[in-house]
């Protein structure tokens, strides 16, 4: 393809934004066609690993996310029901000097302002909202989409960006619907001068309460101006979205007899929103011709390794790199794409189960739990995440 012919990118949240910057800065131009009447983003916290914070540089955002963001000391998981500190890994200087960047966190609509107003500085980008993709057609040498309203546009090739309930997904890799986990996550967040006194010794720090077949995590946002609450629980409830009200009371049954500090924080909020985790079993292919997928719409996975925007932002920074390796052959690009990110993807999604279970266990096994986590020093702990975080772990390039 040369560079007049733009791309089409279905969904304009983090993963589609983060894109079209991507290619933009390459060169090349794209149309993002967001479904929702105007760009914006729900929902709370992010966790920004190192590999993250790199994404941040190749896209040339990283001051402005910096700016917004707030870097805790440590991490530390206790258990909810003993008040027992399980494990502590420090942050701050010390993780970055091992990581060669820090860890963070930031509000999700921070981080999608910072990158829409990235995106709007750029000629190479134009901006849709109010319009939903429906289906597509690809030729052979363009792609074009129609939308609800009847319209349609076309490009060089369509990137699906439309997240865990993909539409163009169906029509690549028709797994049907996505995996309902049995976890229910209720989130919301507090001024941070509402934050209970009860917490006062670890407003520095991410904090994970693990429990019975729950777990509760709080930490900073904004600078520290804002504090960020997510309860997890398991549920056989359904209900598709991001953005339901939750039920307090159910939420209380839920976390009965963990520790006063998890009570304290519960009796604080009235209005909890609500999401079902949902995922799906790792894919080796998501492309098919001129289309592709990136973010939830190809690897999909469970919160608790805090990695999705980080990875769909990695798929972003490979795809543009490939452009360029690839002088915009984009079906020999859409072709090793996959092949280059689907063991790193996939080893995310299954390690995120994984640590849903660790968080979550109980009696034995959550004694034991305690008993393994407990022994490590911080070098073991670092250890445990280098191929996630590191410099050349198989994440694209940066500084």
């Amino acid at each position: 393809m040369n560079k007049i012919d733009p791309i089409l990118i279905a969904g304009g949240g983090i993963g589609g934004l983060a894109c079209a910057r991507a290619l933009a800065l390459k060169g090349y131009r794209s149309i993002v066609l967001e479904q929702a009447a105007q760009f914006g983003e729900i929902g709370a916290g992010i966790q920004l690993g190192p590999n993250v914070d790199r994404a941040f540089d190749r896209l040339e955002v990283r001051p402005a996310m910096r700016d917004i963001a707030f870097y805790p000391q440590n991490i530390i998981m206790m258990d909810s029901l003993t008040r027992e500190e399980v494990t502590r890994i420090p942050l701050g200087s010390k993780f970055e000097r091992h990581f060669g960047n820090p860890y963070g966190v930031i509000h999700r609509g921070d981080l999608h302002k910072v990158l829409l107003e990235a995106c709007q500085g750029m000629a190479e980008i134009a901006l849709h909202a109010g319009t939903e993709v429906t289906s597509y057609d690809d030729d052979g040498t363009a792609v074009t989409v129609q939308t609800a309203s009847g319209g349609s546009f076309t490009g060089a090739a369509l990137i699906a960006a439309d997240g865990l309930w993909s539409k163009i997904r169906r029509t690549i890799i028709d797994d049907g619907d996505p995996i309902v986990s049995g976890h229910i996550a209720y989130r919301a967040v507090l001024p941070i001068d509402d934050v209970p006194p009860e917490l006062d010794r670890w407003m520095e720090d991410i904090v994970l309460w693990g429990g019975p077949r729950s777990h509760l995590v709080h930490y900073k946002l904004r600078r520290g101006e804002l504090f960020n609450i997510v309860a997890v629980f398991h549920s056989q409830k359904y209900v598709e979205g991001w953005d339901e009200f939750g039920d307090p009371e159910e939420l209380r049954h839920h976390f009965d007899g963990a520790s006063r500090e998890v009570q304290a924080l519960l009796d604080k909020i009235n209005v909890w929103k609500m999401w079902v985790l949902c995922d799906r079993k790792p894919a080796r292919e998501w492309s098919k011709g001129r289309v592709t997928l990136i973010g939830d719409a190809a690897h999909p996975m469970l919160q608790y390794l805090a990695a999705g925007a980080g990875m769909a932002m990695e798929d972003s920074v490979c795809l543009a790199d490939l452009l360029e390796q690839h002088d915009g052959d984009i079906k020999r690009v859409f072709a090793d794409f996959p092949a280059q990110r689907y063991l790193r993807t996939g080893r995310v999604q299954l390690t995120a189960r994984f640590y849903g279970d660790i968080y979550h266990a109980e009696g034995v096994t959550a004694e034991l739990r305690n008993l393994m986590l407990g022994g490590r020093d911080p070098s073991g702990a670092y250890k445990g995440v280098e191929w996630l975080y590191k410099q050349g772990s198989g994440a694209p390039g940066g500084n």
